[in-house]
């Protein structure tokens, strides 16, 4: 039966790709991928010879509604991104939405995802948590931090590298210094690195240490903060 299949992609090791991913990429008629090139390189590490298309958040508002149609008359189509989840701070919501609307099968593969990793890895409290993604770059991104300030739970952020130490200090500005955080970076692959301290601690290392590759943000909640400082003991 026709359907469309969301697929994660390994997030830079290639051992994280499933056995069902590589089947799946398989067996469907066409894969939509944010950059043809680079999913070119994994579907030739895995021997996977099936046609791809081009599907990026340039162009999936106006192809969204071809693609549905076309799984409608019965091809199966697979959506991968360049790495980890479709739909996860990537491309993937609006052909999910429209295939739903459509009355189309969707099915999602289990896998690479960064923020869990580089949550669990924290140290910090994560049996909830809030995930943010990308802040804003400019409108809003005051807004953004205000309200992720009150949380009472751990959230999650996903940067670039260049924003990174921006970030930090903006964060240390509005909830102070010494909220506890963790920097990941690179994650899965040969320098992965998770470097946990305060939010000031870590905006000074990355500026004396500039950063490269993918990174995430993980910062205590308010009410994590508030506890901890109930707990130390009283002179």
């Amino acid at each position: 039966m026709s359907k469309l299949y969301l697929v994660p992609t390994p997030l830079g090791n290639l051992e994280d790709m499933t056995l069902r991913a590589i089947r799946v990429l398989k067996e469907v008629q066409l894969i939509l991928a944010e950059d043809t090139r680079k999913t070119g390189l994994l579907l030739k590490h895995f021997g996977i010879g099936t046609r791809m298309q081009s599907h990026h958040m340039h162009n999936e508002h106006r192809t969204a509604e071809s693609i549905a149609a076309r799984i409608a008359g019965g091809e199966s189509v697979a959506l991968v991104t360049d790495a980890g989840t479709p739909g996860i701070s990537d491309p993937g919501f609006l052909l999910v939405r429209t295939c739903i609307g459509m009355g189309i099968e969707v099915e999602t593969l289990p896998g690479a995802t960064a923020f869990v990793p580089a949550l669990v890895n924290s140290g910090l409290p994560c049996d909830r948590f809030y995930f943010e993604g990308f802040l804003p770059h400019k409108k809003g991104r005051q807004t953004r931090i205000a309200f992720l300030d009150a949380l009472a739970c751990t959230f999650v952020l996903y940067e670039s590298p260049f924003r990174l130490v921006k970030t930090l200090e903006q964060l240390a500005e509005v909830m102070g210094g010494d909220r506890r955080a963790c920097v990941s970076r690179e994650l899965t692959k040969f320098f992965e690195e998770n470097r946990r301290g305060s939010l000031s601690e870590l905006a000074k290392y990355y500026t004396e240490n500039p950063p490269k590759g993918e990174i995430v943000i993980t910062v205590g909640g308010k009410d994590q903060v508030d506890a901890a400082t109930a707990e130390e003991p009283q002179d």
